[in-house]
């Protein structure tokens, strides 16, 4: 057990107030320590952000809530609950799916109602496909679930008992076994090897650079998919106050600018505004801040240095009245992928903008109720993070993103009054300024 402060209590300090730091927190304070949070912006919620619009806050980031339970935990150790706090609905589909020549395809938390909805777009032989391919994304899931998503460090150990004593998941974890090859194994259709590909960007890579084992992702989102009230930065608020009637100190417009050691052991945040002595720091934020240095020189070898950056994204993020035949059809999670993936992430791994994008698209005001007039939006395209994507933009770029996302919509049967203008967009540029260790 770590010293301990006057009070007898630990002290923990917590670098972030995103979602993990938020998590972390009040964790450690329901643990029994004395927890100070330090945050850089003026709110919490990290990378759940929202930009302030005509219709009220339109989300930047997350969208949606998966694997509701983690939160509920969270709640509960403050002594309340999620419905206490926020307003939030499970939706009654995952997603609605449309391709430039065919679609929708809903996907629902439900294996039978997802088989019948393959069966009804592709055929039987891609619905028995789809069931075996849920079948081993599912045994995945569970194989890795403790020994690696709940645990502190993957427990090798145990990840190796687990996958031996089913050998049909041993081709999933062969070297080389990329997602879009596993895809293979499952799909005919290129349509929903595109769909089920798209897991990849759900952890910033690649259909066919992504590991096949990571296709337990849509496992996560099967078990279903909430939205809140108001957007996700709303259950941020909200697990932030949780958190202060526990007993956590939030400072926000904080920066974090040295950890130090003493002994071999840690010892105080420095920030712009003082320094607070700590007996655990948890640092909630990109990995490559520590390895460069961005925290400075004592915690350099805290971890191994990260690969290659994950990708990065255009966000569109504003409001507007939609139009078109499209515009009706609109769930709170839409999809509409290109004819083409190989103009999407061909470029991509290039370092270039996508020739031609596949759009995610969030209704933020669907599914919660009559959808006003005036609604709020966001458009997600991925793009890559490269050293280039720290240089300013330059003034083509926010055309070209713009002449890459709305005609390809319009051509889907969607279009947007008015059309957002570059102010509505967050550049990977912008994502690298705001989270200088992520690019």
């Amino acid at each position: 057990m770590p010293a301990s402060d006057s009070k007898g209590q630990p002290r923990a300090v917590v670098i972030g107030a995103g979602m993990g730091g938020l998590a972390a927190a009040i964790r450690l304070a329901a643990g029994g320590c004395r927890v100070t949070v330090i945050e850089e912006a003026e709110t919490p919620g990290g990378k759940a952000r929202a930009r302030a619009t005509d219709a009220g806050p339109a989300a930047m980031g997350p969208t949606v809530l998966t694997l509701r339970s983690e939160v509920d935990a969270l709640f509960a150790l403050c002594g309340t609950s999620t419905e206490a706090e926020v307003a939030i609905t499970r939706l009654p589909r995952l997603a609605r799916h449309w391709w430039p020549d065919s679609g929708p395809l809903d996907l629902y938390p439900d294996r039978d109602a997802n088989i019948e909805a393959i069966r009804a777009f592709a055929g039987a032989k891609e619905a028995q496909g789809f069931a075996r391919f849920d079948t081993a994304a599912r045994a995945l899931y569970e194989a890795f679930e403790d020994p690696v998503m709940r645990a502190a460090k993957p427990d090798l150990t145990a990840i190796a008992r687990a996958t031996l004593r089913q050998p049909n998941l041993w081709p999933a974890l062969l070297p080389g076994m990329t997602l879009d090859r596993w895809l293979g194994r499952f799909f005919r259709d290129p349509r929903l090897r595109q769909l089920f590909g798209r897991y990849a960007t759900y952890v910033g890579g690649r259909p066919a650079h992504t590991p096949a084992v990571l296709s337990l992702v849509w496992q996560a989102e099967a078990q279903g998919v909430w939205a809140v009230t108001g957007g996700v930065h709303v259950l941020a608020l909200a697990l932030a106050r949780a958190a202060v009637f526990i007993g956590v100190r939030f400072h926000y417009a904080t920066k974090a600018r040295r950890i130090t050691r003493q002994s071999g052991r840690v010892a105080h945040v420095e920030t712009d505004q003082g320094h607070h002595p700590a007996d655990i720091i948890v640092f909630n934020g990109d990995p490559r801040a520590l390895t460069d240095g961005l925290l400075g020189d004592a915690v350099r070898t805290a971890l191994a240095a990260p690969g290659r950056p994950s990708l990065s994204a255009y966000v569109w993020s504003f409001a507007a009245t939609p139009q078109g035949p499209r515009a009706v059809d609109l769930l709170h999670h839409n999809l509409f992928f290109t004819a083409d993936p190989q103009r999407e992430f061909g470029p991509i791994g290039a370092g270039q903008m996508p020739e031609a994008p596949t759009l995610y698209l969030n209704a933020q005001d669907r599914e919660l109720g009559p959808p006003p007039g005036v609604e709020r939006f966001q458009i997600i395209m991925n793009a890559p993070t490269t050293a280039s994507a720290s240089r300013p933009h330059q003034p083509h770029e926010d055309q070209t993103c713009h002449d890459r996302t709305f005609p390809a919509l319009a051509q889907m049967g969607l279009t947007f009054s008015p059309t957002p203008d570059p102010l509505a967009l967050t550049r990977p540029a912008d994502l690298a300024a705001r989270f200088p260790a992520s690019r």
